[in-house]
């Protein structure tokens, strides 16, 4: 119960339904709207304060914090599906954070490990050319990524990657066309595994910037079509 409280707080917080430095209503008044218990309200508020969400002052009021300077990349799902619909500009910047920070894991798991990924690498290559389903190859291209992530051996890397997956795993039905444009690109995954195989970091850090580029190109040529189409 608390975990729905918090999910629910903190889409009116992303949508803006409690702007940055405003008090939040009491827990009374939030446990009536939101037909709970004032327990669980006060828990999902001293998460919220944990994530840096709502400044809570002891019998003072709860404050709304501004999420873009103290929040989390824990906050990217409810960022790009607002309301249900996909945001593409925070799509984007996802697309973005991966473009600069792919290579550079492909490059570390070149250097670090990569001949020990090879089958795992090849198997996930050949799934992927296998599945034809736009959505289960995008869910196919992460099972690859997640192998070049653990080949990299990078704690900070892997808690990245796991954040910005669970961002838009939710989205994966939504940017299947944008997406098709990098998944159906096998031929550009043999090639990285090869060269993370190899261990050939230079390479695999060109051959993953080219490879995690044209999903952004595509998106950024939708944004600006419908930035274009717009009166």
């Amino acid at each position: 119960m608390p975990g729905e409280v918090y999910d629910q707080l903190l889409r009116e917080l992303v949508d803006g339904g409690y702007p940055a430095g405003q008090p939040l209503p009491s827990e009374r008044r939030l446990a009536e709207a939101l037909g709970v218990s004032r327990p669980a309200v006060r828990e999902a508020l001293q998460r919220m304060s944990h994530a840096g969400l709502v400044d809570v002052r002891q019998g003072g009021a709860t404050t709304v914090t501004d999420f873009r300077r103290s929040g989390g990349l824990d906050l990217l799902p409810h960022l790009l599906l607002p309301g249900g619909g996909i945001d593409l500009a925070v799509a984007r910047s996802i697309l973005e954070a991966r473009l600069a920070i792919g290579p550079k894991v492909a490059e570390l798991a070149a250097t670090r490990g990569g001949p020990t990924a090879a089958d795992v690498l090849d198997r996930a290559v050949a799934e992927l050319a296998a599945d034809t389903d736009p959505v289960g190859r995008q869910r196919r291209a992460l099972v690859f990524w997640e192998h070049v992530v653990e080949a990299a051996d990078s704690i900070a890397f892997r808690l990245m990657f796991n954040s910005l997956r669970a961002a838009y795993e939710p989205a994966l039905p939504a940017l299947a066309t944008v997406m098709a444009a990098e998944v159906d690109r096998i031929g550009d995954y043999r090639a990285l595994t090869a060269a993370v195989v190899a261990a050939r970091p230079d390479d695999a850090h060109r051959l993953a910037h080219d490879l995690l580029g044209n999903a952004t190109r595509e998106l950024l040529h939708a944004i600006d079509t419908l930035d274009g189409d717009r009166p």
